[in-house]
């Protein structure tokens, strides 16, 4: 692009520099404070201790099954009995961005023969929206996605055909069990650069048209459809229950994209997302830049899937949601500059890009550190919970969404990864995890989203107001109720009850009495 002459942001140590660098924000955290992480290591802790622990056969069951949803519950089992679960996540965590940002250079390297200016700008993505609500098996899924499509573009590079489809046998097995979406994303992205590809060579052979390369580009791609044998085996059991729905919810999409970059601060994130949507106009407009045919195929592609995905599917929401950032960063790693463009003009355009990347890691590390002092705080409390003790969890917030969760919403399942208590927020999800509650004593309270409460009653939304939750659950099925951050109640729900924990308005509370008499739900 520049001649012979390598740009600064080209250089293998450039790159790595970066990589490690995508990484700062979670050095600090204990746990990264990722929306649905804590829950994660709930079950985790489930899965690793159950035989050990029969108590906890009590309150859950899990059954291993083949599922496309099972990358970091894999990976743990060697590495926890070596450093300890909560470590082998954070690891295990920490990758993810890492393996984003050199997935989004390597492929951007193997498209242009080497990384444009404008391919910076994309990689603030690898802290997305998706990545922020704690989908780890998906973003770790997605991670590896973009380092086996870059793979597979090098290989076709290389013209090593063969041992591509006999490589990606396997491999796209195992990233469909990582998580079904990497393996879908990544038969989407092969399958565009196959499509152009093969158009290219029939071109260059004056007797090819788009209707051929299609039908050769999918003959190509059999090495990745292996998995949808261990699909079909997957959704055609009786266990599953997941359902697909909600589809074409075009605000929803707009608004997804609007969040792609959600964190803390919703001015600076907005003004973020803008900034990635003024690249692309600037690739289009500026003389000095053009779009890959390849990549800008494969944003075409990935964006119509995003149009045509469902809110749900299978059960799990948010589908179409995680999407939305891979279609914005592709699209950017597909701008590159002309051959007009001088080694200063890119390296200027790269320097900006270094910019907004080191601008977006600098405010997400301050972010992290923040939502760390908040879980610091709270887990102060499980000081005072007796090792298998019985706990509800009743955590505060609005009915309007609030740009910067909390962030607290699983943090009841550190119960069960520190004390081996039952905690009331885990999922039970049949068909999409190995774990589900089977606690019947505790009754509506025994799974999520039963550790949400609110002021009042939310219109579409299963959480309960606080006086609801305080008068009406099992009080013979728990030892302890744990309030944070609630909305106003009437103390006298908790007659009965001895506090002993207390930070601001949150409280641990022993229940000293099984039942309140006399006392009924007010609706």
């Amino acid at each position: 692009m520049q001649g012979e002459r390598l740009g600064w942001w080209q250089t293998r140590v450039f790159v790595v520099l970066l990589t490690l660098a995508s990484t700062i924000p979670l050095l600090w955290p204990d746990i990264p404070p990722l929306v649905d992480l804590p829950g994660h290591l709930g079950r985790y802790r489930v899965q690793l201790a159950i035989d050990a622990y029969p108590h906890l056969r009590q309150w859950y069951d899990f059954r291993w099954s083949l599922i496309g949803n099972l990358g970091i519950d894999l990976l743990i089992i060697p590495l926890a009995p070596l450093i300890g679960l909560e470590l082998a996540v954070k690891l295990i965590v920490i990758t993810i961005p890492a393996l984003t940002v050199a997935g989004l250079l390597w492929i951007a390297r193997e498209v242009h023969g080497r990384i444009p200016p404008a391919a910076l700008f994309a990689l603030p993505l690898a802290y997305s929206y998706p990545f922020q609500f704690g989908f780890v098996n998906f973003a770790l899924s997605m991670a590896i996605a973009l380092n086996l499509f870059a793979l597979w573009l090098r290989l076709a590079r290389q013209g090593r055909f063969r041992f591509r489809a006999a490589l990606f046998l396997p491999l796209s097995c195992l990233l469909w069990v990582c998580h079904t979406f990497g393996w879908g994303v990544l038969g989407v992205l092969a399958f565009s650069a196959e499509m152009i590809r093969q158009h290219d060579r029939l071109k260059d052979g004056q007797n090819g048209h788009w209707l051929e390369s299609w039908v050769r580009a999918g003959l190509s791609c059999l090495p990745l459809a292996i998995p949808m044998v261990l699909m079909i085996f997957w959704r055609s059991g009786d266990h599953v229950t997941g359902q697909t729905a909600d589809w074409f919810n075009w605000q929803a999409k707009i608004n997804w994209v609007t969040m792609i970059l959600r964190d803390r601060w919703q001015l600076f994130d907005l003004l973020s997302v803008l900034a990635l949507f003024g690249v692309l106009v600037f690739g289009l407009l500026d003389r000095r830049l053009e779009y890959s045919r390849n990549l800008a195929l494969s944003a075409a592609f990935l964006c119509a899937v995003f149009v045509l995905l469902p809110r749900i599917v299978f059960g799990s929401a948010y589908a179409d949601m995680r999407l939305a950032p891979f279609v914005l960063a592709v699209a950017v790693i597909a701008i590159r500059p002309r051959a007009g463009m001088s080694l200063k003009g890119a390296g200027v355009l790269a320097a900006i890009g270094l910019a907004f990347f080191g601008a977006r890691l600098g405010g997400t590390t301050v972010s992290y550190w923040l939502y760390d002092r908040t879980y610091d705080r709270a887990l102060t409390a499980l000081n005072h919970v007796p090792q298998g003790a019985r706990v509800l969890t009743l955590i505060g917030r609005r009915c309007q969404d609030t740009w910067a969760y909390s962030r607290l919403e699983h943090i009841p399942a550190m119960l069960l990864v520190r004390r081996l208590a039952f905690s009331n927020d885990q999922w039970s999800m049949p068909g999409a995890q190995q774990l589900t509650v089977r606690y019947a004593a505790a009754r509506g309270w025994a799974h999520d989203p039963s550790q949400i409460v609110t002021d009042r009653k939310c219109r579409g939304e299963w959480w309960r107001p606080i006086r609801r939750s305080l008068a009406d659950f099992p009080r013979a099925a728990f030892d302890y109720v744990w309030i944070l951050q609630p909305p106003l109640y009437d103390r006298s729900l908790t007659d009965g009850m001895t506090p002993v924990w207390r930070d601001g308005r949150d409280v641990l509370l022993r229940i000293d009495q099984p039942r309140l008499n006399g006392v009924s739900s007010p609706r």
